[in-house]
């Protein structure tokens, strides 16, 4: 019993002196303004609940008013930094690797995996960044991969009549693009099957990473288990088939015959992160680019105009093809802005390696830094009317100030996102053959929700109606 006070008595005194000495020294340096709030919960709960609300950055909108566009504060557990500076995001995005490394909280890390592309650094993760941008490149999309997100999107379409959750439809499009890319499976049982596991363990990012104490964090783990053992079979199958000859087009397969000689749970957990990705981020893209569209009728009709006249040059059945994706121009202009009102990546975690000094102040080594892109997005300094979507301001760039220094929904530097040019293609085939199939009334009013991610509260609920096709292409 002695002993065990002992041993008590010395952690709580070692916590505290460690605790003492850190804020001594914290105290010595110039730190960015802002508040810790309560011991080791910090300001947790209130970023939480503020990202429940109707305003996409209420956390961040108070405290840049109170302490400017750098400030601090304890989040999931760690003293961070955030940042709602251009420059400062720059600068981290800049120097990854050098000054700041990824660094995630644990909920996100552990469901993941250690072997996920969001984790690795180094020479490693510059290795498998490439091979994800070779998968995911112009030249792949053209050749091989746009025949088959336009058969998938039409595959989806052709089961939808009455009412439609647009949110969970666009999920089940993007993770049948991405496990048909990632593995070659088309749509089918298994798929779906797993589908509905990676929901729970989505729906386990961003909570309190103790079991104990967190169902949905419990939950997430559980189906994170079932996903990885899913994933397994399919790793053991394809090596065998691969050492035996047989040869599949797909990332899984480049993996395998990769010189890097990965282990099955470093494939596992490699395929598991992409598929998280690929997911999740487009198909919000997807649903919210309808949402804004339809809150916006003048953009809607200039875009269905487009639309029917690259459907009018072709058959009913013809797919799309590369040509017909490039002479898209207000299309585009739909993309970028919805990235830029949605901003479905709003930001990123990373870790000061060392002491940093940037605008007079000081980032501790060892603290988390959060650049955020929503804040800048969504700045009326940076983009007139920030907080309206306004497709024509991709027109001119008249809406917007220097956007290659303010505009990154795809982060930047050595972490810039591979798939950014599949996602711009998945978005535009989905929007072209929505709006020459369709013409659609949302259901019921539907709020956004931004956290963990951003979603609408009830999927977005449609009711959908077809539009003459045969009449159209004669038009």
């Amino acid at each position: 019993m002695a002993v065990f006070l002992y041993s008590l008595l010395f952690v709580v005194f070692s916590t505290t002196l460690f605790f003492f000495l850190r804020s001594s020294r914290c105290r010595r340096l110039r730190l960015p303004p802002g508040n810790l709030g309560l011991p080791f919960i910090g300001e947790t709960l209130q970023l939480i609940s503020a990202y429940k609300t109707e305003n996409p950055e209420p956390f961040i909108d108070e405290r840049v008013n109170r302490f400017g566009p750098i400030f601090t504060t304890h989040v999931f557990g760690e003293p961070t930094v955030f940042s709602a500076d251009p420059e400062t995001n720059r600068f981290i995005l800049q120097n990854e690797g050098k000054l700041f490394e990824c660094s995630y909280p644990a909920s996100i890390s552990n469901l993941l995996g250690r072997h996920s592309l969001l984790l690795m650094k180094g020479g490693l993760h510059k290795r498998m960044h490439s091979l994800t941008m070779s998968f995911a490149n112009s030249s792949i999309i053209k050749d091989h991969l746009l025949v088959d997100i336009d058969r998938l999107i039409r595959l989806n379409l052709d089961s939808w009549s009455g009412r439609v959750f647009l949110m969970e439809e666009a999920k089940k499009i993007t993770f049948e693009l991405t496990v048909k890319q990632l593995m070659s499976f088309d749509p089918g049982e298994w798929t779906e099957s797993l589908r509905k596991e990676y929901v729970l363990v989505i729906e386990g990012f961003f909570t309190v990473a103790l079991p104990l104490f967190s169902g949905t964090y419990r939950r997430a783990i559980k189906a994170r288990t079932k996903v990885a053992e899913a994933l397994s079979l399919i790793v053991r199958q394809r090596r065998k088939g691969s050492e035996a000859g047989e040869r599949k087009n797909d990332m899984l397969e480049a993996l395998l015959a990769g010189d890097d000689g990965f282990s099955d749970e470093q494939i596992v957990d490699f395929l598991l992160a992409l598929l998280v990705a690929g997911y999740e981020t487009t198909s919000t893209i997807m649903t919210l680019a309808v949402k804004f569209l339809t809150e916006t009728p003048l953009a809607l009709a200039q875009l269905k105009e487009e639309h029917d006249q690259i459907r009018a040059r072709k058959s009913e059945t013809a797919a799309l093809e590369w040509s017909d994706y490039k002479s898209m121009p207000f299309t585009q202009c739909v993309v970028y802005e919805t990235l830029r009102v949605a901003n479905i990546i709003s930001g990123i975690f990373r870790r000061a390696m060392t002491d940093i000094n940037i605008k007079g102040y000081t980032i501790p080594k060892g603290w988390k830094v959060f650049a955020s892109f929503r804040a800048v997005h969504l700045d009326h300094d940076h983009f007139k009317d920030a907080r309206t979507f306004n497709p024509w301001r991709w027109q001119s760039n008249s809406g917007a100030t220097s956007t290659g220094n303010v505009f990154t929904p795809f982060g930047g530097g050595p972490r810039l996102c591979p798939g950014y040019e599949l996602a711009r293609v998945i978005l535009s085939v989905f929007l072209h053959q929505l709006v020459t199939q369709f013409s659609w009334v949302p259901a019921e009013d539907d709020k956004l929700v931004f956290f963990p991610t951003t979603r609408t509260q009830k999927r977005y609920p449609i009711n959908v109606q077809r539009r003459n096709v045969t009449k159209l292409c004669k038009d």
